[in-house]
């Protein structure tokens, strides 16, 4: 099991809950939203960066972190990532921030997240990182080739 380095930035998480992972088979971590004040995403308006209260420090080549939105937000209220996924690359050190967005059509109730109401997930994952040989063709041929966007059927 790896070992990271969690730096609290906020204090209120131990009140409302330390990273941690809710159930023995969850796969992810749940964020907090760590705002003052309540936030009011307007539907169609462009995504707010909220504070998850903390760093960490994986300090691991073989590993980063992917913030995801939470499943029951994103379909039931239509909260989701302004960049669809967040990476966290194993050496950055800096605040968890989460960029959320109300993806409902213009016109539709803002989404209101409360502090402390968890509206994110983190999920760590492994990472391969392969050398390059630069070559003038491929050593081999693939079934596929080039054939891209829909080249196996339909879609």
């Amino acid at each position: 099991m790896p070992a990271i380095e969690l730096k609290l930035l906020d204090e209120r998480l131990r009140d409302w809950g330390l990273p941690r992972y809710q159930t023995g088979l969850a796969a992810a971590i749940d964020l907090h939203a760590c705002l003052d004040a309540p936030a009011l995403l307007e539907a169609g308006a462009p995504p707010q960066l909220i504070s998850a209260g903390f760093a960490l420090h994986m300090a691991d080549a073989g590993m980063a972190a992917l913030v995801l939105p939470r499943s029951g937000l994103g379909h039931k209220r239509g909260l989701v990532l302004g960049n669809l996924v967040g990476l966290i690359d194993a050496d950055y050190t800096g605040p968890i921030l989460v960029s959320a967005w109300n993806r409902n059509t213009p016109g539709a109730e803002p989404i209101r997240i409360e502090p402390g109401e968890r509206f994110a997930q983190l999920v760590f994952v492994p990472i391969l990182r392969p050398e390059f040989t630069l070559v003038e063709e491929f050593t081999t041929v693939s079934a596929r080739g080039a054939g891209g966007f829909g080249s196996t059927g339909t879609g």
